[in-house]
């Protein structure tokens, strides 16, 4: 079993610049949205008033590279696989180390994501077949609608796992014990409902088959700021690549409700 230390390390050297799902899967992995201080009140506010695909789980000093809530030798600017480096709203560049790019205002947001509650799924019997095949999730931007704050807004984005309907309701009572990881789904089924046309499209992610007899199930993700940053368009952003999360010292079932 990889420790998240070991991980990071590797993810520091270069030697791991992919999707983050399934390693250290005992630990919590965070979404990561880096702003100016000048727009990181306004980016808190948004997370509030959209917990279930915000969850906070931690947010930095201006210009402090570390998370020591998260993990006593966190380097924000090293530690991701992959980052994304936004400029006006637009997509610039994907580099795997952000040390260059760092600046003393930066604040970063370290949001809840869904690999984190997979670990408890699969004790629990279920198959997730992207973990199975070795892809990233299924991520997909819907038409429901966030709330917006300030100059953040825009559509919620999914991320999609196709279960046998028999473990539709476990998978139910599994996920709700972790709303700091987006909680229980949010809509099971058809996927147009939501504003989805084609399955073997996703917006970010991977693609999965879905077989005749599973239902495909939604959760919100914690790549819904990304839509927002495009939305805002604030001069200078970083994130994480979809998938590409923070791997953390905290251990999942910390995160468990109940």
């Amino acid at each position: 079993m990889q420790t998240a230390a070991l991980v990071r390390s590797r993810i520091r050297k270069g030697l791991w610049t992919s999707h983050t799902s399934g390693l250290a899967d005992e630990h919590v992995q965070g979404n990561l949205v880096i702003l100016p201080k000048a727009q990181a009140d306004d980016f808190l506010l948004y997370c509030q008033r959209n917990p279930k695909p915000c969850p906070v789980l931690a947010v930095s000093n201006p210009g402090d590279r570390s998370l020591p809530t998260l993990g006593a030798d966190i380097d924000i600017a090293t530690d991701v696989p992959r980052y994304r480096v936004w400029r006006d709203g637009e997509l610039v560049n994907e580099p795997t180390d952000i040390t260059a790019l760092w600046r003393d205002d930066l604040v970063s947001f370290v949001i809840g994501c869904s690999f984190s509650f997979e670990q408890a799924l699969m004790e629990a019997g279920l198959t997730l077949r992207h973990v199975e095949q070795g892809r990233n999730v299924a991520m997909f931007r819907t038409n429901i609608p966030t709330q917006p704050a300030g100059p953040f807004s825009g559509p919620l984005v999914v991320t999609m796992r196709p279960l046998r309907a028999s473990a539709v309701i476990r998978a139910v009572q599994i996920t709700s014990r972790f709303p700091n990881v987006h909680g229980a789904p949010v809509h099971i089924g058809d996927p147009s409902l939501i504003g989805i046309a084609d399955l073997a499209r996703p917006d970010y992610g991977d693609a999965v088959d879905v077989m005749p007899d599973e239902l495909p199930v939604f959760w919100a993700c914690g790549v819904t700021p990304q839509a927002a940053i495009q939305q805002a368009r604030p001069a200078f952003c970083i994130t994480h690549a979809p998938g590409a999360m923070l791997i953390t010292d905290l251990l999942n079932h910390q995160l468990a409700s109940f």
